[in-house]
């Protein structure tokens, strides 16, 4: 019989010896350059020591689609991806649940657009037939600028977007192969040391287009959920628990940061600019964060309608980080 957490934290209090009935499980992933994902930061502040859950980074993702593709094809157990590009891949056939958000947009953490500060580029309206690097298409900032322009009575295919990895995405606007560049919400990282060297102007952000919501998800097969209830509820628990350390404590976070980036033969320097990950407290998803982009899809006519439902794609349980 499985002992419920409440359970075991009471009895380890009181001084018991229990051994809990978790299975050794290693949850493999692709990492982001430049930051890190909430359970990464979990794992080195020790909440999974002594549950059995050990992470594996397997690797850096290019974006969050590819991620899920690692995670359809069994070569991860978890992705992490833009909740279009989640919705995406469930209505594509996959059986992925989003377990927490990931990151999330609001007037701290958001997506920002720069252009040059001489550029005549000053709003969305803009942007029709200018070149936009983004991390990756189909994912957060590609669905963000299609929305911009639908808001604007405009097509929403009407700029060029390519890709551009975070590291080159201000040496590609300044040397002028680009009109824009789109640094990611996850990118805070980047957007600060772009920032430092001057001579850029923000022309818009996500949240002017969305509002405040949840970016992406960090996304589990229902089937391994099923295999593994206790580890996905603890995983979950401890990821959303290192959410809210990172909001308490931004200076311990951006060190740790620091140190793994540096360890991972990155540059460290550039976690003095985390700006946190922009969830809400308690790590909390909302019926919205995955009903806006359901209506988006259903009206681009990507999926059909009904066939999406929010709160069958949402993790829960009875301690779950989701709420109405």
């Amino acid at each position: 019989m499985t002992l419920p957490l409440r359970t075991l934290v009471l009895s380890t209090a009181l001084g018991l010896s229990l051994t809990p009935a978790w299975a050794d499980v290693t949850i493999r992933y692709l990492a982001s350059q430049g930051g890190l994902s909430a359970h990464e930061l979990a794992a080195e502040l020790g909440y999974f020591d002594g549950t059995g859950i050990t992470l594996e980074n397997v690797g850096y993702a290019q974006g969050g689609p590819a991620s899920l593709v690692a995670l359809a094809g069994g070569s991860v157990e978890l992705g992490s991806a833009a909740t279009a590009a989640v919705l995406n891949s469930i209505a594509a056939g996959n059986d992925f649940v989003a377990a927490f958000p990931s990151n999330g947009i609001d007037d701290e953490v958001q997506s920002i657009f720069y252009v040059l500060e001489g550029s005549p580029i000053k709003s969305i309206g803009d942007i029709v037939g200018k070149t936009i690097a983004v991390n990756t298409l189909g994912a957060h900032l590609d669905y963000t600028v299609r929305e911009g322009l639908h808001q604007k009575g405009l097509p929403a295919d009407s700029a060029n977007l390519i890709v551009v990895p975070g590291p080159q995405l201000e040496q590609v606007l300044r040397s002028g192969q680009v009109d824009v560049s789109a640094f990611g919400y996850w990118q805070t990282t980047f957007t600060g040391a772009a920032l430092k060297n001057g001579g850029l102007r923000a022309i818009f952000d996500d949240t002017d287009v969305l509002g405040e919501i949840a970016g992406g998800f960090i996304v589990l097969r229902r089937d391994w959920i099923e295999a593994h209830p206790e580890e996905a509820k603890i995983f979950v628990q401890g990821s959303v628990k290192a959410l809210d350390y990172a909001r308490e404590h931004p200076e311990e976070t951006r060190a740790i940061f620091a140190r793994v980036l540096a360890e991972r033969g990155e540059n460290p320097d550039v976690a003095q600019y985390f700006a946190g990950y922009g969830v809400r407290e308690g790590g909390l998803a909302i019926d919205r964060d995955i009903q806006f982009w359901i209506d988006v899809l259903e009206r681009e006519g990507a999926v059909p309608k009904g066939k999406l439902v929010a709160r069958d794609i949402l993790y829960t349980t009875g301690d779950s980080p989701v709420t109405n």
